[in-house]
């Protein structure tokens, strides 16, 4: 018999508001006999009933909601009906060639991240229920790809994050199947990129910011369009991406600069892929070591991209945090030229929208300068976000600003 989870008098706030999750300290009892990873009732004290989730009693987020309807059931159809959901919604808003197909929670598959690049899936499991349902979820995934045409030659997991110790699961990584190069070339933007599934960071590549590399990819084609010489500064560039959008732009000069020497060495091979060496060049060094002597330089850019790591990843860290997006936001500012182009971004779950605004303005105001903002905008359309109780799936927030001297 299903076990039913019962939520304390007045808890469950997040999930009666729309969100996905249940935390150890609201639930009240659990009756019947489960084990953890199991599908679970989910009802409120007075017996209303709430859905069906999955449970893990060694997490502190206990309960992750698969379903609001208490009647339905979690099957095989259920599972093949949410692929095909995921899916058909990535056919309709974006190039399918590499994007993620499955985003956890956004795409009511909670705790399960799948990302394909061309012809290959690389799968992130997150929760032991999911985790448990994994296998399902990804044959049915490659059965409705096929029937689109398309033929998945490999599968390569990365359930390598830190996150799965507090589900009571081991990280892992390696192939789901058959062994096959872990090398892929993947073409984004009309910029090809040799992937590294294997040893990348995340799933191999930032498919998140696609849109935002295709839009100061954009804005140097105008700046070039209008007779205007732009020479670019790309900081943490990674393989090289905005840097190689704005090549591909027409940039007279980029520079990325990245402290990974692997990255670096990727990031080279991938402008040499493009044929954009002569003008798009790579450095290894550490950006806030580096911003300091360039400004004592007096070097000016045209264009200024920041796309730092996660300064936090924890609720408790955002002022640390805050002080640091402050810091190279003001210096990445005074390299920026009177009337240049400045983009930065967060993608920092904790760091939100009214926090990083909030530092920005303040960076601005230490650099003596004004911003014009030109465009904001946040992850791409295969990474979509929920409106509900809970923001789990929002965290990229990504301006372009003009540069303005106080004059």
């Amino acid at each position: 018999m299903e076990a039913t989870v019962v939520l304390k008098r007045r808890e469950g706030r997040t999930i009666k508001a729309g969100g996905a999750w249940i935390y150890d300290n609201e639930i009240d009892e659990i009756r019947g006999d489960v084990t953890d990873g199991d599908i679970v009732r989910v009802e409120d004290f007075d017996g209303y009933p709430m859905g069906r989730g999955f449970i893990n009693r060694k997490s502190k987020l206990t309960v992750r909601m698969m379903t609001r309807e208490p009647d339905v059931i979690v099957d095989d159809e259920f599972i093949r009906n949410r692929v095909k959901a995921a899916w058909d919604y990535r056919k309709a808003v974006i190039d399918t060639s590499s994007c993620r197909i499955i985003f956890g929670e956004s795409d009511f598959l909670p705790g399960l991240v799948v990302d394909k690049y061309e012809d290959v899936l690389v799968v992130e499991s997150l929760a032991l229920g999911i985790d448990r349902l994994k296998p399902k979820i990804l044959q049915y995934l490659q059965e409705i790809l096929a029937e689109d045409g398309i033929k998945i030659r490999g599968i390569y997991e990365r359930s390598d994050a830190k996150i799965r110790l507090k589900e009571g699961m081991e990280r892992t990584k390696g192939f789901i199947g058959e062994p096959f190069d872990t090398k892929i070339r993947i073409t984004e933007n009309g910029i090809h990129y040799n992937v590294d599934v294997e040893n990348g960071q995340k799933t191999g590549f930032f498919l998140d910011q696609k849109g935002n590399r295709m839009a100061m990819q954009s804005l140097v084609r105008r700046l070039k369009a209008a007779g205007e010489r732009v020479k670019a500064l790309d900081c943490f560039t990674h393989t090289g991406s905005f840097a190689l959008n704005m090549g591909l732009g027409g940039a007279d000069s980029v520079l990325g600069v990245d402290a990974s020497e692997l990255a670096i060495e990727q990031a080279k091979e991938n402008a040499e892929l493009n044929g954009l060496s002569d003008r798009v060049s790579f450095m290894t060094a550490d950006v806030l070591d580096l911003l300091p002597e360039l400004i004592e330089k007096n070097e000016k850019y045209d264009v200024v991209v920041l796309d730092p790591p996660a300064f936090t990843k924890s609720r408790d860290k955002i002022r640390q945090a805050s002080r640091g997006y402050r810091e190279i936001n003001m210096r990445g500012m005074r390299l920026t030229r009177h009337g240049g182009y400045f983009a930065t971004c967060s993608c920092s779950h904790f760091m939100d929208y009214e926090t990083f605004t909030t530092v920005i303005g303040q960076a601005a105001k230490a650099a003596h300068v004004r911003l014009r903002q030109i465009e904001f905008r946040t992850q791409a359309a295969d990474h979509p976000f929920l409106w509900s109780g809970g923001d789990e799936g929002y965290y990229l927030k990504f301006y372009i600003f003009q540069v303005l001297e106080e004059r």
